[in-house]
């Protein structure tokens, strides 16, 4: 099993088969490349490129424009993301096609969690031609 909790105390002590119950108050905040956005990783393959995070958004924080290799979900926990094509709201959902693009923006801050199963293309800005979640 190449899938894991990063930082998730006794992880290596568990069969390949057994459930992760994560703590996930106990997990630390991670900074991205993004100003402002800072994630929890919640599971990962690296191998696959598969991972769930919540991320949190500061008031203001812009997200460059990237792209969703493959399906991008993003289920909106507190405040709001928004693009040029809508505003996904406290409470809603969001998901992209692969191959969808668009810059990001979170005006008054979020807490999100979403689903990746490859790691977004930056196009655009500091971040461009770089594969990152």
């Amino acid at each position: 099993m190449t899938a894991v909790t990063p930082f998730m105390k006794g992880h290596e002590n568990l069969g390949p088969l057994e459930s992760r119950y994560v703590d996930v108050a106990s997990l630390p905040w991670k900074k991205t490349p993004t100003e402002g956005v800072d994630m929890k990783i919640l599971m990962e393959d690296k191998e696959t490129g598969m991972l769930t995070a919540l991320f949190r958004w500061a008031p203001g924080s812009v997200l460059g424009k990237h792209e969703h290799v493959e399906i991008e979900q993003t289920y909106v926990l507190s405040g709001s993301i928004v693009d040029d094509e809508g505003a996904a709201l406290e409470g809603n959902f969001v998901w992209r096609p692969a191959g969808h693009q668009h810059v990001a923006r979170s005006p008054n801050g979020a807490l999100v969690i979403c689903f990746f199963l490859k790691p977004n293309k930056f196009l655009e800005g500091d971040l461009a031609g770089q594969e990152l979640k």
